[in-house]
Order: structure tokens, then C-alpha cells, then sequence
């Protein structure tokens, strides 16, 4: 979702009258090729910013980066997953871009940069790039076995991709999302793909969640689409959080990312981890909040989370934020590990 609050951090309230500018991403001309581009990293250490403390509820920050480039086609980072542990990782941008690229470590396993950036531009069936953002608002991924299962809005549907790091190439698949699509608001639609846990009740089908798409209860649509209980589910809303994306927890529940913005309450983020037996057809899913962080905190537009295993065992964390080409914003790569007891 394109998300421009204004005056969007205090500190360029000042400045807001002269740099209210928005960037638009550059168009491609011809077929669409891998781009290399240059991304340059500031390290964050602190997620409260100006404290040291590390452990926030169960989640304890191991560090962060927000990420600059001189490329007018980077940014409006949307979602992400990791093909490979805290490593290698593709993502999807609003803006119709698919990018990937590594992160970088330190000999404590701390993120310090993001090495061999490209992006690409999504295509259609002939290869030629798709101009038209509508088109192409790409908001949730999952990625199983070199598939890429993409949520866009607009035009909501969700279609997989064969995942070829050197030439993404059309979809060869569009799924039934089950929801009726008179019930998904425009710029409202799927934010959340994720597959289910292969050994838990769905036997790792894919669940897609709307970020603000509501039922006549206020609540908020999602589907099982895929495994042996397929249905429609809501998941309830509560204190006005949209949700951004989600991934499956090792035990089956399901954390999602929200986002919060109000003139009197500021920009919010928070994690909410709902309870994995409640994510099953005609229920309302719910669960309890784990973190909650406003603009005290390193946080900015906050849209894509991914769940992974470090070697040494720990279940990390990891959330991006968008900033949808705005001056005003920036781009965060945020690591946490999400301790369990």
C-alpha cells in the first residue's frame, strides 16, 4: 500500500514545506534486464532510539540497517523472504520491481550491509516490462521450492513465479484466492502470503491475509488457499492496526506485522502473533500483541516481515519498511530474535 503521512518524521516538520517531493520510479523501455545497484548501508544499534536496552517483551533487537541508494528505482520494498538463512533474499516493490540481494554479517552474525543488489521489472507473457502501477502493486510473497507466490492489489489476484535470480519471468499460474472480490478494497488488498507449517493442520498450504479488507463485523478477510482446509477466515482488528505482512512461527501460530498511523497518535508498528488453531475456516483469528513501537523507535513504513533459523539455532525476526520513493522516508532492514520461553 502507498502509505504518506505527512510530516512524516519530527525532525523534517521543519523542512516539510520545501521537501514535500515524492520520487517516482524511472519507467524501462525494451525487454527487461537484471539491474545492479548500488546500495550503501547505515548501521542502527539502538531500537529505541537513544537507549542501549536490547530486550523488548520476547523479542530482543540484534541490530539493523537503513539502506540508501543513488538508483531512482529503488525503494517501496513491500515483502521479502530469504532463500537462504539470513543471506540471500528476494522481495517484491510496490512499484512492480522484483529485488534481491544479500546481507551482509559481522563475526557476531550482526547485519552490517546489503551486498549484490539488482532489481528487475515485473513483465508480462511476452517479456516486455508492465508500466502501469495498478497492474502491478505487489504487496505479499511466500517462496517454496523455487516458487514465488505473489499478493497485488488494485488488481488483486495472487500468481506464482518460477523464482530464476538471472530473469524473472512471467507467472505460469494464477491461484483461487476465495475471497469474493467485491469484498477486497482497492488499495486494500492482500498484504500477507505465507505457507503454513508443512506438519500442522494445513500441511503447508498457502493463507493469504488482507491488510484492511472488512467483513460487516469490522474484521479483517483472509483465506486458506491451499491444503486440505481450504475456507475463508477473518482475523480480528483491533485498536485501528492495519496488517502488512506475516509468516508462520516453527510451532504454527502465525506472526504478523501491523502498522498504525493516526494524526493524534503518530506512525505504529507492532507484532501480534496469532494463535495457529484459531487460523482455520470461518473462524476469527485472534492473539496477543508482542511488541509495540512508535516514531521513538527506529521504525518507519514497516511492510514486509520474514521468519528464519540462524545456525546457532535462534528464531530471528526480520522486518523492512517502504518508503514509497518520499524524501521523507527511508528504507529499514531490522533484525530481532524472538525468544520462545
Amino acid at each position: 500500500m502507498i502509505f504518506s503521512p505527512g510530516g512524516f518524521r519530527q525532525t523534517v516538520l521543519a523542512a516539510c514545506a520545501l521537501a514535500s517531493v515524492v520520487l517516482s520510479p524511472a519507467t524501462a523501455s525494451g525487454p527487461a534486464s537484471v539491474e545492479p545497484v548500488a546500495v550503501s548501508a547505515r548501521p542502527i544499534s539502538q531500537f529505541r532510539i537513544g537507549h542501549d536496552e536490547k530486550q523488548f517483551g520476547p523479542l530482543e533487537f540484534v541490530g539493523g540497517l537503513e539502506l540508501i541508494s543513488p538508483s531512482r528505482d529503488f525503494g517501496g520494498l513491500s515483502a521479502f523472504r530469504f532463500l537462504k538463512a539470513g543471506g540471500d533474499f528476494i522481495g517484491v516493490a510496490d512499484t512492480g520491481y522484483w529485488f534481491l540481494g544479500t546481507v551482509a554479517r559481522d563475526a557476531d552474525r550482526r547485519p552490517v550491509g546489503v551486498q549484490n543488489f539488482r532489481l528487475q521489472q515485473m513483465v508480462d507473457q511476452s517479456g516486455q516490462p508492465i508500466d502501469e502501477k495498478w497492474e502491478v502493486d505487489a504487496e505479499g510473497l511466500a517462496v517454496q521450492e523455487g516458487i514465488a507466490t505473489v499478493g497485488f492489489e488494485r488488481n488483486h489476484r495472487v500468481a506464482q513465479f518460477n523464482i530464476d535470480p538471472s530473469d524473472m519471468k512471467a507467472p505460469f499460474k494464477q491461484l483461487d484466492f476465495l475471497i469474493p472480490v467485491q469484498e477486497l478494497r482497492q488499495n486494500r488488498g492482500f498484504e500477507t502470503v505465507a505457507h503454513a507449517n508443512a506438519n500442522g493442520q494445513h500441511q503447508g498450504g498457502l493463507v493469504v491475509v488482507s491488510e484492511q479488507s472488512l467483513d460487516k463485523s469490522g474484521n479483517i478477510y483472509a483465506a486458506i488457499i491451499g491444503g486440505p482446509h481450504k475456507g475463508v477466515f477473518t482475523i480480528k482488528r483491533n485498536d485501528d492496526f492495519d496488517i502488512t505482512d506475516g509468516a508462520f512461527l516453527p510451532d504454527g501460530d502465525l506472526l504478523l506485522l501491523e502498522r498504525s498511523f493516526t494524526m493524534a497518535g503518530g506512525l505504529k508498528m507492532r507484532l501480534r502473533r496469532i494463535h495457529g488453531e484459531s487460523v482455520e475456516k470461518g473462524a476469527i483469528a485472534d492473539g496477543p500483541v508482542l511488541l509495540e513501537a512508535d516514531m521513538g523507535y527506529q521504525i518507519d513504513n514497516m511492510e514486509g516481515l520474514d521468519v528464519w533459523t540462524r545456525d546457532d539455532g535462534a528464531l530471528m525476526v526480520s522486518l523492512i519498511s517502504d518508503d514509497n520513493h518520499s524524501i521523507l522516508q527511508r528504507n529499514l532492514y531490522l533484525e530481532f530474535i524472538l525468544h520462545q520461553d
